[in-house]
């Protein structure tokens, strides 16, 4: 008794696996006055930020004479066009804001 083995090649293609990393970001956002409430300014920030950008938390901070800053933490796709440019510039263009910082940067 003979035993005959067939072997046959499927061409299957290969699956490339990508894993996609997240980016930890911390921001200094300074309000253009003492005068600007921060809660009302994280609300419009959580508006402007792009797309996949996700607001984790956020502390008021204060640095001086009644002034106090955001710091707050996000989260974005490690493959965001333009990096933390576009959320700098995006939160920059807010009318209560001053300045932004970013103040640590992670892949998580």
């Amino acid at each position: 008794m003979h035993i005959v083995a067939l072997i046959v090649d499927l061409k299957v293609p290969k699956l490339k696996v990508v894993f996609l990393g997240k980016v930890y970001v911390l921001l200094k956002v300074y309000p253009s006055s003492i005068d600007v409430n921060l809660d009302q300014l994280v609300a419009e920030i959580k508006e402007v930020l792009p797309i996949g950008v996700v607001l984790g938390s956020y502390v008021k901070e204060p640095i001086a004479f009644g002034i106090n800053v955001l710091k707050i933490a996000l989260v974005m796709p490690e493959e965001t066009q333009g990096g933390t440019s576009s959320i700098e510039d995006a939160i920059s263009k807010i009318p209560n804001v001053s300045q932004v910082e970013v103040e640590y940067v992670s892949r998580i």
